[in-house]
């Protein structure tokens, strides 16, 4: 089966290449369609630690102004080679076989998504390093909360929480649907 008709081509082969490997986490259209947006607002490097079948990549060069470039990091090599075969048609897109802070050598970036939990997780400090001024980190997978502190699954969400509140940064939470939300951090 292939994906639907209104996708970008090059999200659909990730779709596919998620579909036939059986990875049943990549990044949801519209998550997907908020990061083309984003990506269409910012100039220079993009990143996305977690390529995973390299939706994400996907949808970010889906969207990135000519002259941009997507460098995505993927901790498995067979997958990231797999990746890089989506990509191999596209010079600005370049897969990277490490950890999410294998992004460190390629800064400053206009936008990283944060598509691995231990980069979310790892929190403010790192990620700062990473953007530039006035840079964006977009962060996926979060249940929407109305309450302050934030909550989830009945205790308060330190991690949300933090990023809430870090005065590097002025963060959003974004309901992408009625069950999934984005948290914006813009470096100030």
């Amino acid at each position: 089966m292939s994906a639907p008709v209104e996708l970008p081509d090059i999200v659909s082969r990730a779709l596919n290449l998620s579909r036939t490997r059986g990875f049943v986490t990549s990044s949801r259209s519209e998550t997907g369609r908020l990061l083309a947006a984003l990506a269409a607002s910012r100039t220079g490097t993009l990143g996305e630690c977690g390529t995973g079948c390299g939706v994400g990549a996907a949808w970010l060069s889906s969207g990135a102004r000519e002259g941009s470039r997507v460098i995505t990091t993927e901790l498995d090599p067979a997958l990231a080679d797999a990746v890089s075969a989506i990509f191999a048609d596209d010079p600005r897109v370049e897969v990277i076989t490490g950890d999410w802070t294998a992004l460190r050598n390629h800064r400053p970036f206009s936008l990283v998504f944060l598509d691995v939990r231990d980069a979310k997780h790892s929190g403010a400090d790192l990620v700062s390093e990473l953007l530039e001024p006035g840079g964006v980190a977009v962060m996926d997978d979060f249940t929407p909360c109305s309450t302050w502190p934030p909550m989830y699954e009945g205790r308060v969400d330190s991690m949300r929480e933090q990023w809430l509140t870090d005065p590097r940064f002025t963060t959003v939470e974004v309901m992408v649907a009625s069950d999934t939300a984005v948290l914006i951090a813009s470096r100030r």
